[in-house]
C-alpha cells in the first residue's frame, strides 16, 4: 500500500484522477516521445508523415488489425475513428440512420446520454425507453425499467456515466426486433470484454481508454451504414468515413498512432480479460473503503457503481472543497467533482495504476480523521 507524501516526494508525476483526458500508459508516452521526433528510421515524427503516405498507411492498417483483435470483431464491422469526439456523434447517428416520421430509442441516465437526447427530434421522433432521471441518476436501469416503443429503428444507450459514476454492466436487454442497439462507449470502451455481435455501431471518444482527445473510434456494422434516410454532406456520411477508415479527410494522425500504441499495451497487458481484473481490484480498493465508513457519501447504488468513475463526497461543501485543495497538495489530481453532481470524482481508467487507489484510500482515511469532528458540529 503507497503512503501519500507531498508532491515533491512524487518526483515530476502525481496520480491524475482526471476523467478525461486521462491517463496514458507510461510505456506508451516513452515511445511517443521517440516517434514523435522519428518514426520508424524514416527520419519524419508520426505528427509530420501525410496521411496519404507509406509509413501512416502502415499506422492505419495496424491500427486497426489491433481494434479487430483486442475486440474480436467479426468481419462484417468497419473499425474507422472520426474527428469532433463523441458530441459529434449524438448528431450524426440520428442523421445517419433515422429517416423523418422514423423512431429511436433511448436511455436517458445522465448528461452524456442528454446530450444525445437533445439532438433525435431534428431528425425524427424520439421515445425515452427509461429514465433514471427521479433519482438524480443514481442508478442504471433493469429489464424492467424498459418500455421500448413498438418498432424503433435504433436503441442507444451510453455505457458508463463519468459524472455520475454509474455504469451498465450488461447491455439493455430484449430490444425490439428488427432494430438494432447504439452504444456510446466512451468513458469505458475495451475496459472490459465485450461482445460486439450484439451492436449495430460503438462509438467512443478517445481521451479515457483509447489515445489522446481529439479522435473518436467507431466500430459499425456493414448493414447499418448502408442506411440512408436523407441527403446529408458528403462529410456527414458514416460509409465514407468508413470506407476510407478514417482517410476520407485528413485524420488526427497522432490520435491514430497513439491508439494504436494504446492497443499494444492492452495486448501486452493481456488484453480485455486482464484490464477487467486490474480495473476491479482498483475500484474495489476504493468501494471497500467507501463502504466501510460514515463520513463520505457515495453517489451511485452499489449495484450500479462504475469501474471508471467513483463519486462521492464528504459532509459539507466546504470540506469537498477542502478535500481536493488539499489532495492536489499531496499529488492526488483532477478529484473535483462534476459541477453537476459536485463532491469527488476519482476516474481510473485502464492506465490508471492501482497505487495509486491506494493512495487515495490512504489520504481519505487521514481526511477524515482530521475533520470528523468539524462534519459532526
Amino acid at each position: 500500500m503507497s503512503d501519500v507524501g507531498d508532491m515533491s516526494d512524487m518526483g515530476d508525476r502525481v496520480f491524475n484522477f482526471s476523467a478525461g483526458p486521462a491517463t496514458l500508459p507510461e510505456p506508451v508516452l516513452r515511445q511517443a516521445q521517440r516517434d514523435v521526433f522519428n518514426i520508424a528510421d524514416s527520419g519524419i515524427g508520426i505528427m509530420e508523415h501525410s496521411h496519404r503516405g507509406k509509413v501512416f498507411e502502415r499506422i492505419t492498417e495496424e491500427t486497426e488489425a489491433l481494434c479487430r483483435e483486442i475486440g474480436n470483431i467479426p468481419d462484417n464491422y468497419r473499425v474507422f475513428w472520426m474527428q469532433g469526439g463523441a458530441t459529434s456523434q449524438c448528431y450524426m447517428v440520428p442523421a445517419n440512420f433515422l429517416g423523418e416520421g422514423q423512431t429511436a430509442d433511448y436511455f436517458d441516465t445522465g448528461k452524456w446520454a442528454g446530450d444525445s437526447i437533445r439532438e433525435v427530434p431534428l431528425y425524427g421522433n424520439l421515445h425515452i425507453c427509461g429514465s433514471s432521471a427521479a433519482t438524480n441518476h443514481d442508478r442504471i436501469l433493469g429489464p424492467a425499467d424498459a418500455s421500448y416503443s413498438p418498432a424503433p429503428v435504433y436503441v442507444q444507450y451510453t455505457s458508463n456515466n463519468t459524472i455520475v459514476g454509474t455504469e451498465w454492466h450488461d447491455e439493455p436487454a430484449n430490444i425490439p426486433a428488427g432494430s438494432f442497439l447504439v452504444c456510446d462507449a466512451s468513458s469505458n470502451i475495451f475496459s472490459r470484454p465485450i461482445d460486439v455481435n450484439k451492436y449495430g455501431m460503438i462509438y467512443a471518444g478517445a481521451q479515457k481508454n483509447l489515445g489522446p482527445s481529439g479522435i473518436t473510434l467507431l466500430i459499425a456494422r456493414d448493414d447499418v451504414l448502408e442506411l440512408s434516410p436523407r441527403k446529408l454532406p458528403e462529410m456527414m456520411h458514416y460509409k465514407n468515413h468508413a470506407k476510407w477508415v478514417g482517410r476520407f479527410n485528413t485524420p488526427n494522425t497522432f490520435g491514430v498512432y497513439l491508439m494504436g500504441e494504446v492497443f499494444k499495451w492492452i495486448l501486452a497487458e493481456g488484453g480485455l480479460t486482464a484490464m477487467a481484473e486490474k480495473n476491479a481490484a482498483k475500484s474495489d480498493v476504493v468501494y471497500a473503503f467507501l463502504d466501510s465508513q460514515d463520513f463520505y457519501t457515495p453517489h451511485a447504488q452499489k449495484a450500479s457503481r462504475s469501474r471508471m468513475n467513483l463519486t462521492f463526497r464528504c459532509p459539507t461543501p466546504e470540506l469537498d472543497a477542502e478535500f481536493t485543495r488539499q489532495a492536489d497538495k499531496k499529488g492526488l489530481s483532477g478529484l473535483t467533482g462534476h459541477r453537476i453532481t459536485k463532491g469527488m470524482r476519482a476516474s481510473m481508467y485502464n492506465a490508471f495504476p492501482i497505487e495509486g487507489a491506494h493512495a487515495l484510500v490512504d489520504f481519505m482515511k487521514s481526511f477524515a480523521l482530521e475533520h470528523a469532528a468539524a462534519a459532526k458540529a
